[in-house]
């Protein structure tokens, strides 16, 4: 009787070896259905498509639902989850403290545009170099679904109980005071959600995604303007948007209005329209008018809104080195004799 070896067929890696299982985190433990729960599942296959080291990335969180959700993926990142509202402080920390990891702050609607609001605006207007992720959904989800600072006049609680309160759009307020890409989308949208995480990983300063994420407990009933029925009837897209990392470069000429197919470096075809339509996310003035529109029509732009290479990060402004400040020597961090004393003199 003769036995034979059957072998596996190999795993498959990305470009650094590493299986998506490398990628993912515990199990949620947050409302099957949750729209939290689809970012997750995107920001795991996006570090794992790009080939980001998730050993150099810092994942950083506030309080609530969204907040949680960090521990769903890149279990082997560093993180740190911090009080209610403070997470840009603690990561704008973090990262002036070394400027080689990657961050990655994940917030809800209450943790950044409530308690939070001010904290989010100075990480705004000092151009931190992180991706910001707003898990949106209009409610307070952990303590019952009191409306937040972003539900919009006239939604309705189960209760029925309605808002009458303006709503802030953080995409608008990270347009208006410094982020330099801003983008919306929402959890159901894979494709797009997908290319917009892409965009902010390779984006070299702050990158504010608001993610329009359902409650499926207290917020995706009718009367919510924040639910995936709403969603899908309201939704307005800006762009049909895809990713073409930058390992090589690859160059099409593509009319306006038409579509081509072009090979990826793995061999795929992707598919790329051009539309025809004038948008330009580097007009910040353009693009808070389209917001405005948009919200008079009762509607919910997606896309890549605003992006601005140009502008200097925090990190730069403060001459900071290149190495973990822990890995410097004395003669870096401490100053000699020689200069305290010529700031003495410089005081008396």
């Amino acid at each position: 009787m003769s036995t034979s070896t059957v072998t596996p067929p190999p795993k498959k890696t990305n470009r650094l070896g590493l299986e998506v299982l490398s990628y993912k985190g515990s199990k949620t433990t947050l409302c099957a259905g949750c729209g939290h729960n689809s970012i997750s599942e995107r920001i795991v296959e996006c570090f794992y498509e790009l080939g980001v080291n998730p050993y150099n990335v810092a994942k950083f969180s506030g309080i609530g639902c969204s907040s949680k959700s960090p521990a769903y993926f890149l279990g082997m990142s560093h993180g740190f989850n911090g009080v209610h509202g403070r997470m840009p402080a603690i990561a704008t920390g973090a990262i002036l403290a070394n400027r080689t990891m990657l961050g990655l702050g994940v917030t809800g609607d209450g943790d950044t545009a409530s308690i939070g609001i001010g904290q989010f605006m100075h990480l705004v207007r000092r151009n931190i170099p992180m991706i910001y992720v707003i898990e949106d959904n209009g409610v307070y989800g952990l303590t019952k679904g009191q409306f937040s600072a972003t539900a919009d006049i006239g939604s309705t609680q189960k209760t029925g109980a309605a808002n009458d309160l303006p709503p802030f759009d953080c995409c608008a307020l990270a347009m208006k005071w410094g982020a330099t890409f801003v983008a919306r989308s929402f959890s159901g949208d894979k494709k797009q959600l997908q290319a917009i995480i892409k965009t902010a990983i390779a984006h070299n300063g702050l990158s504010v995604i608001d993610v329009i994420s359902p409650c499926v407990t207290f917020n995706d009933h009718q009367g919510s303007t924040k639910s995936y029925g709403y969603m899908k009837d309201h939704e307005s897209v800006l762009q049909e948007l895809d990713f073409v990392p930058s390992y090589d470069d690859i160059a099409v000429d593509i009319p306006e209005g038409g579509v081509m197919d072009v090979q990826m470096h793995d061999g795929s075809h992707l598919r790329i329209r051009k539309l025809g339509r004038d948008y330009d996310p580097t007009d910040r003035l353009a693009g808070l008018k389209w917001l405005e529109d948009a919200e008079a029509k009762g509607e919910v732009l997606t896309g890549v809104l605003y992006v601005n290479p140009d502008k200097p990060m925090f990190l730069d402004m403060l001459n900071l080195a290149d190495a973990p400040l822990a890995t410097l020597p004395q003669t870096k961090t401490r100053p000699s004799r020689e200069i305290l004393e010529e700031v003495l003199e410089e005081l008396r």
